[in-house]
């Protein structure tokens, strides 16, 4: 157990506020994370340092397309999360039934040990991952200070669904953050994850105001938020906060509960992609179908290929300095 942080406690109750779900925990009572326990009025963290899950990543699989290109970045991950999406592809982590121990299967680790295994494999960055790490929020924090302190930058990749509070915490330890955007519809929101659209949209336009780095993924699921009207209007959406925003369309295959609706076909990457570009922003990128050249870096000026990809490796980067080796036109990101 670990002390909690962003709650208060009155009326009996615990009021926790990390996320929008805002719960409100009766003694011994878990969040809709659970890992998060009410133990005499006071919040503690059940998965403080409780690692299910590591790995050396390119940070090209967040996806961020954008940040340190052709880099590695330490992955690492807890036990839960808050939101219940039907398509989860790691449940086995991720989704923890209600009165089990969330830290099974897991190692105990301190913030040291993390930043050590970054450093030793060669990492530039430390990657809160796997599954939303708003839940382990208190750990990764640590870790993201201690690792600052000695070089080593931070990557979130979140579902977008943490309080402002918590953005505005995270934000100045953050280098950059993959957010999914599941869908452009409440309804999808409240049916297939558990949750609603508005407070990712506004995580998404409140880490942009604050400076961190942002790409965006919507994982398009056939018949349930692919249409031409939502993607359009998803578009819009973040053309209105930056063009310069990368927006990431990646394929579904069949995964947990959702295991009748088919994957997503080339087709329809295809179409996302052309209404990405058409509405304004300036990166779109097709996913998950290595390959098929939807994953390169284009300047938006003159057309060149910047940074040639097949998935998660670098073919070439033509880029120089940040800019368009052709026609020298700035290129958003973190490129050092």
């Amino acid at each position: 157990m670990h002390k909690a942080e962003l709650y208060s406690y009155h009326d009996g109750r615990v009021y926790c506020n990390l996320c929008n779900h805002s719960c409100v925990l009766r003694d011994g009572q878990r969040g809709r994370c659970r890992v998060r326990i009410n133990r005499g009025g006071e919040l503690y963290s059940m998965v403080y340092g409780q690692i299910v899950a590591e790995n050396v990543d390119p940070v090209e699989k967040k996806p961020l397309f954008h940040l340190l290109p052709g880099t590695r970045t330490f992955s690492l991950s807890t036990r839960g999360c808050n939101f219940r999406c039907l398509h989860c592809q790691n449940a086995s982590i991720s989704q923890v039934e209600k009165d089990a121990d969330p830290t099974h299967l897991c190692k105990m680790y301190s913030p040291q040990d993390i930043v050590d295994g970054a450093v030793q494999s060669g990492c530039k960055t430390i990657s809160y991952t796997y599954v939303e790490p708003t839940v382990f929020y208190e750990f990764a924090v640590d870790c993201a200070e201690l690792a600052l302190a000695e070089g080593v930058r931070n990557i979130f990749v979140s579902n977008g669904y943490m309080s402002e509070a918590a953005v505005r915490r995270l934000a100045p330890l953050t280098f950059g953050i993959n957010i999914d955007c599941k869908a452009f519809s409440d309804d999808f929101y409240k049916k297939i994850c558990g949750a609603r659209l508005q407070p990712v949209l506004d995580s998404i336009e409140l880490y942009m105001q604050l400076g961190v780095w942002v790409e965006v993924t919507t994982l398009l699921i056939p018949g349930l938020n692919d249409s031409k009207a939502e993607l359009r209007d998803l578009s819009r959406f973040l053309v209105s906060i930056s063009p310069d925003i990368p927006w990431h369309v990646t394929a579904f295959h069949p995964s947990y509960k959702l295991t009748t609706v088919p994957s997503t076909p080339l087709s329809t990457l295809d179409l996302a992609r052309d209404i990405g570009l058409e509405a304004g922003l300036r990166y779109v990128y097709a996913g998950n179908i290595p390959g098929s050249g939807r994953e390169d870096t284009i300047c938006y000026v003159c057309g060149t290929t910047l940074i040639e990809r097949h998935g998660f490796s670098i073919l070439a980067n033509n880029l120089q300095n940040g800019r368009c080796g052709q026609c020298l036109a700035d290129i958003a990101g973190r490129w050092v």
